[in-house]
């Protein structure tokens, strides 16, 4: 499972770093709106609809809400605005978890799930393209976030396995401890600070930069534990299968659904004040 997991990383990590820093932002939009399809495929598994034309329509129907996205962004319109509503409603969903955490709650409806698919994919659809198009060194800060989410999952892993005895969230992922969180955050913030020494963007200040990668952080996990929620709401282990050693594409950007929104905000915030 670790080796597979490992290659897998190794085998799609440069490709997606060279998409970042040499395509333009108009390619790689399409190409992450083509990811962001294909992970709402898989939100159809999760939500409970087996129905292949259903699923088709709800897939077509989210694709379609893209482009939308990419006009108010380009037009400049209200883009900070939207991303400090979306990192917003991330706080709405640890409340969802921590009320989980406590007593079961049903899985929501197909069509109230859909809806909640919808503000997880296209709000992380649309920060990534934000941050690659609209902000100061726009590769820098795509890459700094997978940095950011690749050090804390890697750090939250081996952490965890070594130390971990304060178990997170038993009642949504047992494997995850409070240890295991530390130790993420911990790699988190080293893998940043060396990024941001070794390119030297134009960021904010170095206070506020370590509290917007504290948050991004924690966002991380939530995201993380959201969709493990939503898996176990539904009995089901993985999203899917098309990524050897880490399952579908949901399993792999969960983290990133709710990241990516934060740090988007939190640079729109910044650019705001300059």
């Amino acid at each position: 499972m670790l080796k597979a997991r490992v290659l897998t990383a190794l085998a799609l990590g440069p490709l997606l770093l060279a998409a970042i820093w040499l395509l333009p932002t108009g390619v790689l939009a399409v190409l992450l709106g083509a990811t962001a399809a294909l992970a709402a495929w898989e939100w159809t598994t999760l939500i409970g609809v087996q129905d292949t034309a259903r699923r088709a329509a709800i897939v077509g129907g989210f694709a379609a809400t893209l482009l939308p996205g990419w006009l108010l962004l380009e037009a400049g319109v209200a883009a900070g605005g939207i991303l400090y509503v979306v990192a917003g409603l991330w706080v709405g969903a640890l409340v969802w978890l921590l009320l989980y955490s406590r007593r079961d709650l049903p899985a929501p409806s197909p069509l109230r799930a859909a809806l909640v698919g919808w503000l997880v994919l296209w709000p992380c659809w649309l920060a990534l393209v934000y941050l690659h198009g609209s902000t100061p060194w726009g590769p820098f800060w795509h890459t700094f976030l997978l940095v950011l989410v690749w050090a804390a999952d890697t750090g939250a892993y081996f952490t965890g396995r070594a130390w971990g005895r304060h178990r997170l969230a038993p009642r949504i992922s047992p494997g995850k401890s409070w240890e295991g969180a530390l130790g993420g955050g911990a790699a988190a913030l080293l893998g940043g600070g060396l990024l941001v020494l070794a390119l030297q963007p134009q960021a904010p200040g170095l206070g506020a930069l370590a509290l917007l990668t504290v948050a991004v952080v924690v966002a991380s996990v939530v995201g993380d534990l959201f969709e493990s929620m939503l898996k176990r709401q539904r009995g089901v282990k993985d999203s899917g299968g098309i990524l050897p050693g880490h399952g579908g594409i949901l399993d792999r950007i969960d983290s990133l659904t709710a990241a990516a929104p934060v740090l988007a905000a939190g640079l729109a915030w910044w650019q705001s004040g300059i």
